[in-house]
């Protein structure tokens, strides 16, 4: 029987040695997963696509974040699927984009939990311990302190004598709603005197760069001063105010690193500014920035964008900028809906950036529709092009029905739709009373329609009660036909309907796909 024992070990152990590492990340299928869990009670798991930019971009931090939990020893393990190839693994677990990066938690398949924070490997690990230890760590050694302030670009440390006082269980309320920042807490004396603390208090430590932005391409977060010190009544609701308006600098720049910290945070009001890191006076500008985003702390965030990068184009399309057009500002909300909004003046300088937040903030600026010149054979296609100039006239005119195909030259999907939507526009090109149309929504905007994917189909029947009615149904010729001869009714639905909601992600996504390939998951390309 011992033998038997013996031998069943063994065999157990060499079953679990299959499962292959990359770089500290374990290789997940389908045939090893159960078996994972078992191994590795808790483990993060990230569903990939091989051709998937944003993927690529995180491959290096998560193998660094693999790489630092194992050193530790820690318990905790990475994982990656590839969901192109285990597609029912991805499936069981509802994987609709990439990547998509959830933590099993004690050998549970049920209910993972989505992982929420950065995608650099210090915000992976911190995350992580956060989610498997205490949310507040004790602090007996000056060392102790000094090595989680070395540790993470963030971290906030609550000096209380008393465990016990209302404050210090208000702090650990607060620590327990962040995921991303780990939270300690210390009544040392020579931790006290060593960041000259004389009584209690919460301070936030920040990693501080002495390092400019041009030319260093590494330095993602500037960070402006080293410490913020809480003041103010000691309650979670306020502690969590005063941490997510300290935790990122003054001006963050845009990067695929940064982007979950800049859309994933509690302020949605972002002014950019685009710049080309290599310009003359490069940093005479982000001076100038800087200077403004003081006023504006934990209300608007301010974000640098490098013009010059290939992958930002998509972000100055999204904005109707070019290259030549920059240095520029811009300033969007995320709230329920996307609005942008435009300086009138285009100089940067500190006081007519404080000047165009503070229209902003007082409700005082109009919305900024960008819009194409009406072109001069506009209407002499089968299929009609709409800019934001002549949209209203010909959507709402009364005595037409108005079927508008808004699209993205990019997009994958919007170039499979162009030869029927050709042939549709051919069907009508003579009727007296149907107009099939087409709108470019990177280049143009409305106010009457907010486009939240690509491509979107729209229906304005004829009529004074300016009507919109959103097509769901197939994607054919007969389909569209179907659809207009029943004067929308069938295979179209109430506008205001769909199933995928614009998010602040989605801003980032943007990025994504530039080629207009394919994703393989969703039926459209989202903005």
């Amino acid at each position: 029987m011992l033998k038997f024992l013996l031998l069943c070990s063994l065999a157990a152990a060499g079953s679990r040695a299959e499962i292959a590492e990359e770089e500290d990340v374990l290789v997940l299928k389908k045939s090893n997963f159960d078996e994972a869990l078992q191994a590795h009670p808790n483990i993060l798991v990230e569903f990939y696509a091989p051709w998937c930019g944003h993927c690529k971009a995180l491959a290096p931090e998560y193998a660094k974040a693999a790489g630092m939990l194992k050193a530790e020893g820690s318990e905790i393990r990475l994982g990656k699927v590839d969901a192109t190839e285990e597609t029912e693994l991805a499936q069981e677990y509802g994987v609709r984009g990439y990547p998509t990066i959830k933590f099993f938690k004690g050998g549970e398949k049920e209910s993972p939990k989505e992982y929420s924070a950065g995608r650099q490997a210090d915000d992976i690990v911190s995350w992580l311990k956060k989610r498997t230890g205490p949310a507040v760590a004790t602090l007996n050694e000056v060392t102790e302190a000094e090595s989680l302030i070395a540790d993470n670009e963030v971290a906030v440390i609550g000096f209380f004598k008393d465990a016990n006082s209302e404050g210090a269980k208000a702090y650990e309320k607060a620590a327990e709603a962040i995921d991303d920042i780990p939270f300690a807490m210390t009544s040392n004396d020579a931790v006290y005197s060593k960041f000259e603390v004389s009584k209690d208090s919460v301070v936030l430590f920040k990693k501080t760069s002495s390092c400019q932005f041009p030319p260093v391409s590494e330095c993602l977060l500037m960070f402006d001063e080293g410490r913020n010190t809480f003041d103010g009544e000691l309650t979670k609701e306020k502690l969590l105010a005063f941490v997510k308006a300290n935790q990122l600098p003054l001006v963050i720049e845009f990067t695929e690193q940064t982007a979950p910290k800049i859309f994933g945070g509690d302020i949605k009001s972002h002014i950019l500014m685009f710049l080309p890191k290599v310009a003359s006076d490069f940093q005479d500008k982000m001076d100038q920035f800087k200077k403004a985003a003081e006023g504006f702390k934990g209300q608007i965030l301010f974000i640098f964008i490098d013009s010059d990068v290939d992958d930002n184009q998509r972000i100055l399309e999204f904005f109707g900028l070019k290259k030549e057009e920059c240095p520029a500002i811009r300033l969007i909300t995320l709230e329920d809906e996307m609005t942008k909004y435009k300086p009138e003046s285009d100089a940067i300088t500190a006081e007519s950036i404080t000047k165009f937040c503070t229209l902003f903030t007082e409700g005082k600026l109009k919305p900024h529709l960008m819009s194409q010149d009406v072109p001069e054979d506009w209407d002499k296609t089968p299929v009609k092009v709409l800019v934001g100039k002549n949209f209203e006239e010909v959507a709402f005119d009364s005595s037409k029905n108005v079927f508008v195909e808004f699209y993205a030259p990019w997009c994958g999907h919007c170039k499979q739709l162009a030869p029927i939507w050709d042939k549709l526009g051919e069907k009508y090109k003579d009727s007296a009373d149907t107009i099939v149309a087409k709108m470019d929504s990177t280049a143009n905007e409305i106010e009457a329609v907010k486009v939240h994917s690509f491509p979107t189909l729209k229906f304005f029947p004829a009529g004074d009660e300016r009507k919109v009615i959103d097509y769901n149904g197939e994607r054919t010729l007969e389909g569209f036909t179907k659809f207009l001869e029943s004067g929308g009714k069938e295979g179209g639905a109430p506008a205001g309907d769909e199933d995928d909601e614009l998010d602040a992600e989605d801003l980032d996504d943007i990025e994504e796909d530039s080629d207009g390939e394919d994703d393989g998951v969703d039926d459209h390309d989202e903005l």
